[in-house]
């Protein structure tokens, strides 16, 4: 099976890093995302793990990605005569999950995750673009087969805390990869206070398997996550619709292993 690419845009998505971070992954039988949000390593990595979990505490994206993996076709009738419209944006941000099945539910949520600025979840605005639309509605068979086969073979699609996962898969052969929201950083739509940090660098200290975590660079992580082996580099990304405007930022890959790997690749 050949990577296929993540079907939505996703806030702090790790698209860019999935050639840095996915060559570190250590050798596991069972690939766990705590927080899989757009699911980028898990859908560009090349070679799945013989089982795999994506989980995240968002029920609309879990509902995503379990239609996509079990009624493909039915969510692709949904945007027969889809427009990309401010107004039905606003109209479907208005309109209450709880009002409609499954399949409209992760028709919604696709739709406005695709029109959505910066791939925000919370206080979305209308992302407007002028190079290339922001989705080609005519074309989503071809972009989601891929990732229908991908998820189909096999993935369990988990709605879970964070720590309830962790323990329902942690063994000596399971591999979890984390990227909890970045602290201080708003628009993942789940609040995650200090301590959800301090209990998974604990996690990591004591769990059976290996983890990786990616997290922003601050001192109070680092506190956090002290003890462990930390690797940190630099990403750059533009700053709102100004390509010109660019901003560095730092961020930390931790591990509760080893390896030589690391250094070579950061």
């Amino acid at each position: 099976m050949h990577a296929s690419a993540p079907i939505i845009p996703w806030i702090g998505g790790k698209r860019r890093l999935a050639d840095r971070l996915i060559p570190l992954f250590p050798p596991h039988e069972c690939y766990v995302e705590l927080f899989c949000g757009g699911a980028a390593l898990y859908f560009l990595r090349p070679v799945p793990a013989p089982v795999e979990i994506i989980n995240d505490v968002n029920g609309e994206l879990t509902n995503l990605y379990r239609v996509v993996q079990h009624h493909l076709e039915e969510f692709m009738r949904q945007f027969k005569w889809a427009l990309s419209s401010r107004q039905v944006f606003k109209w479907l941000q208005d309109t209450k999950p709880a009002t409609l099945t499954d399949i409209q539910r992760a028709a919604r949520f696709y739709y406005l995750q695709q029109h959505a600025f910066s791939g925000r979840v919370e206080s979305q605005s209308f992302g407007t673009a002028t190079t290339a639309p922001a989705i080609n509605l005519l074309r989503i068979e071809e972009t989601l087969s891929a990732a229908h086969l991908r998820l189909a073979n096999g993935t369990t699609v988990e709605n879970l805390p964070w720590a309830e996962c962790l323990a329902r898969y942690d063994r000596p052969h399971t591999f979890f990869y984390a990227d909890p929201p970045y602290w201080q950083t708003e628009g993942y739509g789940v609040p995650f206070p200090f301590e959800e940090y301090q209990a998974l660098a604990s996690a990591m200290r004591t769990c059976k398997g290996k983890m990786m975590v990616s997290i922003n660079d601050r001192p109070e992580i680092r506190e956090a996550f002290v003890g462990l082996v930390m690797h940190d580099l630099e990403i750059t990304y533009a700053v709102g619709v100004e390509r010109a405007g660019r901003q560095a930022s730092r961020e930390l890959v931790i591990t509760n292993w080893d390896t030589a790997l690391l250094g070579g690749l950061f």
